[in-house]
């Protein structure tokens, strides 16, 4: 996924408007977005949009923010919207495998009493939202853990939780660069992903208005290893769908290597153009593809 979207789930008009967004995926928000006393009704329009936009023809990917674990929320939030059967879940604060694994405990009785398959609906951690989390980051990794890494859609990534929680008095040092313990996080975040064999997804753009900067910012994260983008406005959309969308020259050289190996079976090494390449670069060639099928195929 490229684009996914935040949208309030307290704002039906929003809600309806972001399906034209061209974003790979819409989070309908009941956390950050929403008033502790408009949480039920948040709930309701969640719902109500979910349901309505499932049959949608082209529609991108649904995922819905609950509220963290910890606030005792989440189960209320499930319970009014599961069955709607979004495509996914966004965690917040999501502290590594213990966390995934107790959400994915709790989707998966909420599948069985709507009819859905076991593990039908994805999870994305935002996983670096305290430092707790950050630390528990390395428990994602593929085999690190049962109960939930099938889930795994992603993993992304947030710094603005994280300075509150450190009490640092800003996430950004006087150039607009990131400050260290923010560098450290973004750099665990690619990591866990690659450890856990799913997409890292890059934080918000805060600075919803700077179409430039988002776009600087886009070329750093995708140069970096991530695969797409947070959004928070429906016009930074564009410019991250953009950024991140392979190349035809890419794909067609992508191509060229996924049949090169294709054409020598079992071979760990296969010369194309004059260099010769081995299995990183037929991972890499495969995942490039992979990025540029359409939301449904890619989640």
């Amino acid at each position: 996924m490229r684009a996914l979207l935040f949208v309030p789930g307290d704002a039906p008009a929003k809600l309806d408007q972001a399906l034209g967004a061209g974003a790979d995926a819409l989070i309908v928000d009941l956390e950050d977005s929403v008033a502790p006393d408009g949480k039920a009704a948040a709930r309701r329009h969640a719902a109500a949009f979910l349901a309505r936009a499932r049959d949608a023809t082209g529609r991108p990917q649904l995922y819905l923010r609950v509220n963290a674990l910890e606030t005792g929320l989440t189960d209320a939030d499930l319970a009014a919207v599961m069955p709607a059967a979004p495509d996914g879940i966004v965690l917040p604060k999501a502290a590594g495998a213990r966390d995934v694994a107790a959400l994915g405990a709790r989707l998966c009785v909420h599948e069985a009493g709507i009819g859905l398959p076991d593990g039908a609906t994805r999870i994305l951690p935002i996983a670096t939202e305290t430092a707790r989390a950050v630390l528990a980051l390395s428990s994602l990794s593929r085999g690190g853990y049962a109960g939930g890494h099938a889930r795994l859609s992603g993993l992304t990534w947030g710094a603005e939780d994280l300075s509150a929680d450190l009490g640092a008095e800003a996430n950004r040092d006087e150039t607009g660069a990131w400050t260290g313990t923010a560098r450290l996080a973004r750099a665990l975040t690619l990591l866990a992903a690659a450890a856990a064999e799913v997409d890292a997804i890059d934080t918000v753009h805060t600075a919803y208005r700077d179409l430039d900067g988002l776009e600087r910012a886009c070329r750093e994260a995708r140069r970096d290893g991530f695969a797409g983008k947070l959004a928070i406005h429906p016009g930074q959309v564009p410019v991250i769908n953009a950024a991140f969308a392979p190349s035809e020259a890419a794909l067609a050289e992508a191509r060229a290597v996924v049949a090169a190996f294709a054409a020598a079976p079992g071979a760990g090494v296969v010369g194309l153009g004059g260099a010769m390449l081995d299995r990183p670069h037929l991972r890499r060639a495969e995942r490039l593809i992979a990025r540029a099928a359409g939301p449904a195929e890619r989640s």
